[in-house]
């Protein structure tokens, strides 16, 4: 499941010996899994700290606890301490922790969601925006809301047609159009104003 080398055990039975605490070990947890802001929680931990579902990973004279929630997210993951001219790294490489692409026979929610949150929201987060699915109806029409910089913003019909419609037409068969059902109006901070003469 996880693979700790053992210059990466070796750092961690070094900085556990320092705090002297019997049963200290490490626990280990993906924060906001499956999407583009997941990232791994490392931090020492002690028995009492455990909430009783986590998995072990049995060291040499010292245990890791997994977080059960993130086990999926983090099988497979390497840690791994590398010796450098300014000190040590820690490395931990967890290639699944930003999910999995939905395979050809997932419902075609999923491989919407999958597609806004791993490729158009991160284009967008450019200019202040996102993007949330509101549905994909029964006809494979994908119905959108937009939120911060693309909230009321006056390139949201290019942004929608030329690049959202565009993307999820040419990569998840099944979609058939795209629709935005967002109030502009009522955008606080527009990335570029709608004309209102």
């Amino acid at each position: 499941m996880i693979q700790i080398s053992e210059s990466a055990q070796a750092h961690f039975r070094k900085l556990i010996a320092r705090e002297d605490l019997p049963g200290l070990g490490v626990r280990l947890a993906a924060r906001q899994p499956g999407t583009m802001q997941a990232d791994v929680r490392l931090e020492f931990a002690e028995p009492g700290d455990l909430s009783g579902d986590e998995w072990a990973v049995d060291c040499e004279g010292f245990t890791v606890w997994v977080d059960a929630a993130s086990v999926p997210f983090l099988d497979g993951a390497e840690i791994d301490y590398a010796q450098q001219a300014t000190g040590g790294q820690l490395q931990i490489r967890a290639p699944k922790i930003k999910g999995e692409v939905p395979a050809e026979s997932a419902s075609l929610v999923e491989r919407v969601a999958w597609l806004i949150e791993h490729e158009i929201n991160p284009q967008l987060a450019q200019h202040r925006g996102h993007v949330a699915l509101q549905e994909v109806t029964a006809d494979g029409v994908v119905v959108l809301r937009f939120g911060g910089g693309c909230h009321g913003c006056g390139m949201v019909d290019v942004t929608l047609k030329q690049g959202i419609e565009k993307t999820l037409l040419a990569k998840v068969p099944g979609v058939t159009a795209v629709r935005d059902a967002t109030d502009h109006a009522s955008g606080q901070a527009p990335y570029i104003a709608r004309d209102t003469a």
